[in-house]
This record gives structure tokens, C-alpha cells and sequence, in this order.
């Protein structure tokens, strides 16, 4: 297991990082909406559409990334992708936690589509607004997220005594999560203590900024922790040896992404 698990991310390594660096704005939204449709297509699975109903949603997702990739002028889709992001941040800071607290059960149909919507068309805008301030910052926001989970998982191991979420997800401990906003702030004033850019203005910012970042990734794991536990079901589809679904890998970076793109929108 452990074996095909590291051949699968060998694999999507070897694919995706040079994409991250050398595609150009199309060939790279292309990819990206690809990858988003595939996504809603197991998001729909999770929210128990009929079988039917999965793949037209994950083609309907995959036809508007395809359409704005193709029909929507560059600054006209980053003017919408702002508003979107934003929307997506709502939805996190605002309503996930309340529905991960009462673990809400009654939202389906056309409701459940439009949640799987904030959730994965802001996360396709924010790959495109990352990688076109620079192919480095994508890369630094996808590898942050990576940490965060990687941190949460051997500090929890480690040191893990109370339940983060026992009725969701009973292996994520309150130890995990201070363990990896711990870990990803060191990393980013390390990181400019080492470039020479760390101004006290800077470091508050970051003292400030890294340890949401890591519980709003957190919170996206959890939440689709909440709908596969709903469902029944131990991984959103097979796709990816090892790994489960190409949800389970990206629930993190659905709810951290847009917010990253954002702060660094905003705050240059």
C-alpha cells in the first residue's frame, strides 16, 4: 500500500510540476478545469446525487472552466475570479464551521450542487491567479498546504490527546493542528529570515496569517472527512492508486488556495 501510494505521487509530481512552470496560461487552465471536473464529479458522489446526475455535474463544471478558458477575456475572468474567491472565503470562515459543528445532513439537490460549486470553481480560479503572479508562489501554496497536513499527521501521531473532530474524523487531534500552524509559521519566517525580507511588519503579518491559512486548510479536510462519513463512503472515488480520489487530495487546497490567492492580491 505504502509502495503504491509513493508511485502515485512520484507520478502526479512528474506531471505536475512541470506544468506549474512551463504551460502556458491556456494549456494550464486547460488542465486545471480538467482536473476540477473530475473533482465534482466525486464531490457529487459524496453528496449522494444519483449516478446520473455525478457525471452531469462534473460536466457542467468541466464546461464552464472550458468556457471561461476559452470565451472570457484574461481580466475579465480574473475580475470574476475575485469575486468568486471571495465568496469561497465566506463560505469557509462563515458557514463551515457552523456545519461542521451541527453536522448538517438535510442539504441536497440543487443545494448541495451550488455548495459544490463555491467549493471547486474558486479553487480552479485561484491555481490560475497563483500561477499568473508567479509559478513559484503556486508552488509555495500547494507545498504549505502539503506541510500543514504532513505536520498535523506526526504531531498528532506524536503528541495527540484530544480529538480534533472525533464524530468525523477521529484521527485529527487539537495537538495535530497546533502542531502544523507551529510548523508552516516557522517555515515562513525561516523562509524570510533567509531572503532578507523580514521586517517587523512582515512577521507580525505572518504570525498572523500562517496559523489561519493552516486552519482553514484543516477545515477543508474535515468537511469532506463530513460528507464521506454521511455517505458511507472511505475515499471520494479509486482514480488514484494509494490515494483515493483527487478530492481527497485536494480538500485541503479547496478551502486554503482562494484565501491564499486573496491575501496576496490584497496585501501584495
Amino acid at each position: 500500500m505504502l509502495r503504491t501510494r509513493i508511485i502515485t505521487a512520484l507520478i502526479i509530481a512528474a506531471v505536475l510540476i512541470p506544468a506549474i512552470f512551463f504551460l502556458d496560461r491556456a494549456a494550464w487552465s486547460l488542465l486545471t478545469g480538467l482536473i476540477t471536473a473530475i473533482a465534482a464529479w466525486e464531490f457529487a458522489r459524496l453528496a449522494a446525487f444519483r449516478v446520473a446526475a455525478q457525471f452531469a455535474f462534473g460536466g457542467l463544471v468541466g464546461v464552464l472552466t472550458l468556457g471561461a478558458t476559452w470565451f472570457l477575456p484574461a481580466e475579465r475572468l480574473d475580475v470574476l475570479g475575485e469575486g468568486a474567491m471571495l465568496l469561497s472565503v465566506i463560505f469557509w470562515l462563515a458557514v463551515v464551521p457552523f456545519w461542521l459543528r451541527a453536522r448538517w445532513q438535510g442539504v441536497a439537490g440543487w443545494k448541495m450542487a451550488l455548495v459544490g460549486l463555491v467549493v471547486l470553481l474558486p479553487t480552479w480560479v485561484a491555481l490560475i491567479a497563483l500561477r499568473e503572479r508567479a509559478p513559484a508562489w503556486l508552488f509555495a501554496a500547494l507545498l504549505f498546504v502539503a506541510l500543514a497536513d504532513i505536520a498535523a499527521y506526526f504531531f498528532g501521531r506524536a503528541f495527540g490527546r484530544r480529538k480534533l473532530a472525533p464524530n468525523i474524523s477521529p484521527g485529527k487531534t487539537w495537538e495535530g493542528a497546533w502542531g502544523a500552524m507551529l510548523t508552516v509559521t516557522a517555515l515562513a519566517i525561516g523562509a524570510q529570515l533567509a531572503f532578507g525580507q523580514a521586517d517587523a511588519k512582515r512577521l507580525v503579518l505572518l504570525l498572523i496569517v500562517m496559523p489561519l491559512l493552516t486552519l482553514v486548510s484543516i477545515a477543508g479536510d474535515l468537511f469532506e472527512s463530513m460528507l464521506k462519513r454521511q455517505v458511507g463512503l472511505k475515499d471520494s472515488s479509486q482514480l488514484l492508486p494509494g490515494h483515493g480520489g483527487v478530492l481527497d487530495r485536494i480538500d485541503s487546497h479547496t478551502a486554503a488556495l482562494p484565501l491564499i490567492a486573496l491575501l496576496l492580491g490584497w496585501l501584495g
